[in-house]
């Protein structure tokens, strides 16, 4: 597997993600150091370069969908199985899905959250790209990731823009056997 500073380069693009990614300092609390991306979608080089190695982490690969989760990983995973040619299906938040649907719960610093998908979302056997824009303790990833499984599909690979590797997220993931790889990595919170 890759550690996220081989991917930090955006795979042969010879980009820097991290020129394109906003720090807001003691957001939303003190100490902490808020990696914002919206700077980098809002950026066609850097949006663009980021959909395009985060494609490029998985070349050879073979997946069936891909799933992004709310909200930020709509906007990076639609894009990624674009460049696919594959389906896409949105991980919510619960309550938020018109059709009928089946949720996982996961636990938060201060209680619980549910994240749910259609009930016809994912097809029996399907291998699934699971994509989000960080994964930091990766609570939300791992709940994904049960959902997912609950349907009938496997989660073959997740990827993220950025990881916090000192929260643990990608041992979480990496226990359900699934490959994990990030375009960057930031230390701290």
């Amino acid at each position: 597997m890759r550690s996220p500073a081989a991917c930090s380069r955006g795979e042969g693009r010879h980009m820097n993600i991290k020129e394109f990614i906003r720090t807001i300092p003691d957001y939303p609390k003190p100490g902490i150091q808020f990696r914002d991306i919206t700077t980098l979608l809002g950026n066609p080089a850097g949006f663009s370069g980021a959909v395009d190695a985060l494609v490029a982490l998985h070349d050879g690969a073979k997946f069936d969908i891909v799933a992004g989760i709310e909200a930020r990983g709509f906007i990076l995973g639609g894009a990624v199985a674009h460049r696919l040619g594959l389906g896409f299906v949105p991980v919510r938040k619960k309550g938020k899905l018109p059709f009928t649907s089946i949720g996982q719960d996961y636990d938060l610093e201060y209680g619980t959250d549910t994240v749910e998908i259609h009930i016809d979302a994912i097809k029996d056997g399907e291998r699934v790209l699971l994509v989000d824009d960080l994964i930091a303790t990766g609570g939300t990833a791992e709940a994904a990731v049960k959902l997912i499984g609950r349907a009938g599909g496997s989660v073959a690979a997740a990827s993220f823009v950025i990881e916090l590797p000192e929260l643990g997220g990608r041992g979480r993931l990496e226990a359900f056997d699934i490959e994990v790889l990030s375009l960057c990595a930031y230390e701290g919170h």
